[in-house]
């Protein structure tokens, strides 16, 4: 854009943040393609994949997942700061982009954090880029917060949910959001365990437990994911709660730093914890942007004239 540079600020919003792998898809197609990614959360990892040129392996693994295998990589912590230790999601991550580096990366990519005990703000711009996805998308309660260097960080969303402000910092001059809740609060629910849907809602464990599994695990289920009429498991309830206030700040924060152009999925019946469902989401995330390529090309077209014409008007009129 004759010398100006244009960002994507991608959003938390756990499951939801398949969806913006469509987005970068379409984008890319569109002939978009920012110079600068911020992420936040599940932002951060897609964000970073697309950074490192490793989105097709995370599509891949996102659409090859099931309730059960996604059951499969909560490695259940019964003692500490959280849930879920994580280090099977770690393990799997590594495959693909353990050992790049942040400042390595052909784009500019920042991941935000969260400072444990400040509040404060992180930009996680250099060093292991699977740590600084790993803390971006450390909930709290859910999965443990991450040490990098004398910090323990932890989700980014809890300050900064859609990244606008980082993409400006960094100099970006036309800034791309993606917003993975606008119709989350207000105008959509969250199915939980829903006895008449198993499609719906977020239901992470087999709809049939094996019945040669024991009593204690049977009751860890419970305890987690809920048991249909007594109500929702302590991750339904954190995450709900989590993404409550992730909302709250996110409206906030871009009203007072809006963005140029706004892509928001419409992801309504698709639950935070739908892992399971990345086909619909990427196919929504897809649709989502290509309702905004057009603007998009046409507002950046014309920042291009403007900016080779200033260039050539004379110095003194």
């Amino acid at each position: 854009m004759s010398g100006d540079k244009i960002g994507i600020a991608l959003g938390g919003g756990a499951a939801r943040g398949w969806a913006h792998i469509g987005v970068l898809r379409a984008l890319t197609q569109a002939g978009i393609r920012p110079d600068i990614v911020a992420g936040t959360s599940i932002g951060a990892v897609v964000g970073g994949c697309w950074a490192a040129e490793r989105l097709d392996e995370l599509e891949g693994f996102a659409r090859d997942l099931t309730r059960r295998k996604v059951f499969g990589f909560l490695d259940i912590n019964l003692t500490g700061a959280a849930l879920i230790n994580g280090q099977r999601l770690v393990q799997r991550l590594d495959r693909h982009i353990g050992g790049v580096a942040i400042e390595g990366l052909p784009r500019r990519f920042v991941a935000v954090a969260t400072e444990l005990g400040s509040g404060h703000e992180t930009w996680l711009t250099q060093g292991a880029l699977i740590d600084a996805m790993q803390a971006s998308y450390a909930i709290p309660g859910i999965f443990k917060p991450v040490r990098i260097g004398r910090r323990w960080l932890m989700d980014g969303a809890m300050v900064n949910p859609v990244p606008v402000s980082v993409c400006r910092a960094l100099g970006a001059r036309y800034v791309i959001a993606v917003n993975l809740n606008t119709d989350l609060y207000g105008r959509d629910r969250v199915v939980i365990d829903a006895a008449d849907d198993e499609d719906d809602g977020i239901d992470l464990a087999p709809a049939s437990p094996p019945e040669h599994e024991n009593v204690a695990r049977r009751l860890l289920r419970r305890q987690l994911f809920g048991d249909g009429d007594s109500g929702p498991g302590i991750s339904t309830v954190m995450v709900d709660a989590f993404n409550i206030v992730q909302d709250r700040i996110a409206r906030s924060r871009l009203a007072g730093d809006p963005p140029d152009a706004m892509i928001s999925p419409r992801l309504a019946g698709l639950g935070m914890l739908d892992f399971h469902r990345a086909d619909e989401m990427i196919q929504r995330g897809v649709a989502a942007a290509i309702r905004e390529t057009d603007d998009i090309r046409r507002e950046i077209g014309a920042r291009r004239i403007a900016a080779r014409q200033k260039s050539r008007a004379p110095l003194y009129a």
